[in-house]
Parts: structure tokens; sequence; C-alpha cells
């Protein structure tokens, strides 16, 4: 059995999708995906999985346990996919830099916002009251456009929105100083 690792021969073949297996065992495992059976109940929740090391990767949630930390920040989760999430989100974060105060951002538009701090531009101009601002506001309309999938929740300005929705993803993009 141990030489198929190095031969590369999978001779138990799935009879619903044809994938091939270099164990036996193996193939059992994968069988349940197609017949929906899920033996490995987590006993906290009740929630069930058709593999054990998913079962495995569940527990996590309730134990706490966090085995996968982030190089650059040190924050741990509970998923290797949710570590991947994070680095994607900090690698965005650096791409837009502004010339005039060093500051990062994720995306163009937010950094066009920023500038006009420095520059005090205002191309806004409200209809109501002839005010200007240098972000398009919904002051007047009390319009909430940007809805959270979530957990529903709506605001009038996107940067709140993405700043809410930090909630659902566990993600904490400013780094708080630690105290001497």
């Amino acid at each position: 059995m141990h030489k198929r690792i190095h031969t590369g021969e999978k001779p138990y073949i799935c009879s619903e999708c044809g994938k091939s297996f270099s164990q036996q065992s193996t193939l059992k495992n994968h069988k349940m995906i197609h017949t929906g059976e899920k033996p490995n109940t987590c006993p906290e929740c009740g929630k069930s999985f058709s593999q054990q090391l998913d079962l495995r990767k569940h527990k996590r949630i309730h134990t706490e346990e966090k085995p996968y930390t982030c190089s650059e920040c040190g924050k741990k989760f509970h998923k290797k996919s949710n570590l991947r999430k994070h680095k994607r989100i900090q690698i965005r974060e650096k791409l837009y830099t502004c010339s005039e105060c060093g500051k990062n951002f994720s995306q163009q538009s937010d950094l066009r916002k920023h500038e006009r701090s420095h520059t005090g531009e205002k191309p806004y101009t409200c209809s109501e009251c002839g005010k200007s601002f240098s972000q398009q506001e919904r002051i007047h309309t009390g319009e909430k456009s940007y809805t959270c999938s979530e957990s529903g929740k709506s605001s009038s300005h996107l940067s709140a929105l993405k700043s809410h929705e930090r909630i659902h993803t566990g993600e904490k993009p400013f780094r708080m100083w630690e105290k001497l």
C-alpha cells in the first residue's frame, strides 16, 4: 500500500464521478460527498460533517484554538482560509499610499478622498443647502444605500458599512500600540 505513494497507482475508483484513490479508505470517505452521509457530529452544537478532519477543524470554534498565526501582526485564526483572507487584506491595504503624509489605503478611491483633506477640495455641493463637501453626503435625504448582507444593518456611508462588516469577519486592521 505504501508503494502506491511512490508509484502514483490509484486503483480505487469512485463509481459516481470517476475520481481515483490509492487507498480504499480514502475512496470510502470520498463517497460520502455523493451520499450526503455525515457521520461525524459535533458534541457541542450538533453540526455534522462527512469528514472527521472537518469536524476537528470545526471544534476549534468551541475550544478557542487558533493554530494559524499571521507572521506580520501576530493575529491568530481558527481556519487557514481566514488567515489567507487576512493576509490578502493586509497586502491590499498597502497598495495606495498618500504622497503627502504616507498614510496607506486599500482602495484608490479612499486615497483620493483622503487627499482632499490636504488640498481642501470640496467637489460635492448639496442641492438642498448649497454647502460643499469633500465626500458625497446624504444628510438631508436620510437615504441609507449601503446594507450589510450578514446582519441587514444599513448606512449612508460605505466606509461605515465596511467598518461594521469587520464585526462579522473578525478583521482588525488597525493595530493598537502597546503601552510602554
